[in-house]
């Protein structure tokens, strides 16, 4: 509401941030641009959510690596877990002498870059920070005040779409001072709606939230699609004979009753070629289906037919 007051108050009420009636825009350096973006590498994203879902039940923690780029811009490049203590709603690092040995180790491997923060999961329960993780966070920023905590849920997040968010405390000086924290105010970016959990537990009194973007290089570009890349090794795997069985039997079944499907419509079918055409719009093509069911039903056979052949020659 201040900085709002402020701009009015600079373009002389109707004139808005304009210096006069269509002049040039007036730059007033008391008003700071509080616009901050974390941005998270793809391998820093994929190990978060991986530890995250291997913990589940329970809540993990690991810290982050990167730098801070500029005064409007923290870059994370990698993560790694850490000893900690945790239980279903709550976690805590045991062992502080860890982090100091695994980033010596970090710097052999090529990995020079220094902590700009820690994460942690909330499997099932959203991105918050508890009054345990706001300590955890306070002792973050002691050593750097622009750390950032990073909150993902593992259990949440599904495919296409991950639940996770960047916090920062508010400092209670900055309150009593009436200067607002640095938290993300200008239109740079996607604003996000907080959840009425966060907000019941401190959002926006004891810390803020902070905009989270993601970038990735040629290299991790290349890795991501990799990842799902069907190996040639693949090709000879043989399915278990009960499950083959039971997949033969369905499709079979499926086919039959596309079979009955065709039939009636061959039936019923239109001599006029113009009401024949509209007689099919929107319904299902049970020739295409049962040539698809064929193909795949022969292409499987062959398959297992040929891998168990191989296996029994070479083994």
């Amino acid at each position: 509401m201040d900085r709002l007051q402020q701009m009015f108050a600079q373009g002389g009420g109707g004139g808005g941030m304009m210096g006069g009636p269509g002049g040039p825009p007036v730059d007033d350096p008391t008003i700071p641009d509080t616009a901050e973006t974390i941005q998270i590498s793809s391998l820093a994203l994929l190990k978060m959510l991986k530890h995250g879902r291997a913990g589940v039940p329970m809540e993990v923690m690991g810290l982050m690596l990167g730098d801070f780029v500029d005064e409007y811009t923290v870059r994370v490049i990698d993560v790694f877990a850490m000893p900690q203590n945790g239980t279903g709603v709550s976690v805590e690092a045991v062992d502080p002498v860890f982090q100091t040995k695994m980033l010596e180790m970090m710097k052999l491997t090529g990995r020079p870059e220094a902590v700009v923060g820690w994460y942690h999961s909330h499997p099932g329960f959203g991105c918050w920070l508890s009054g345990v993780d706001m300590n955890t966070q306070q002792s973050f920023e002691t050593l750097h005040p622009r750390s950032v905590a990073v909150v993902v849920d593992p259990i949440q997040s599904v495919k296409g779409k991950v639940v996770i968010d960047a916090f920062r405390l508010i400092n209670p000086q900055m309150m009593v001072m009436n200067q607002e924290p640095r938290q993300t105010t200008s239109n740079i970016g996607h604003l996000k709606k907080p959840t009425i959990q966060a907000l019941i537990h401190g959002l926006n009194r004891h810390y803020y939230s902070l905009a989270i973007d993601y970038r990735k290089n040629e290299l991790e570009q290349k890795m991501l699609l990799n990842l799902h890349k069907r190996k040639w090794t693949d090709g000879l795997a043989i399915t278990k004979f009960d499950l083959h069985s039971q997949n033969n039997e369905r499709t079979i079944q499926h086919m039959l009753e596309l079979s009955k499907q065709y039939h009636k419509l061959v039936q019923d079918e239109d001599p006029n070629p113009d009401k024949r055409a509209l007689q099919t719009v929107g319904k299902l093509d049970p020739k295409k289906h049962l040539q698809e069911e064929v193909e795949n039903l022969m292409s499987a056979n062959i398959l297992q037919a040929l891998s168990s052949m191989l296996n029994t020659i070479v083994f």
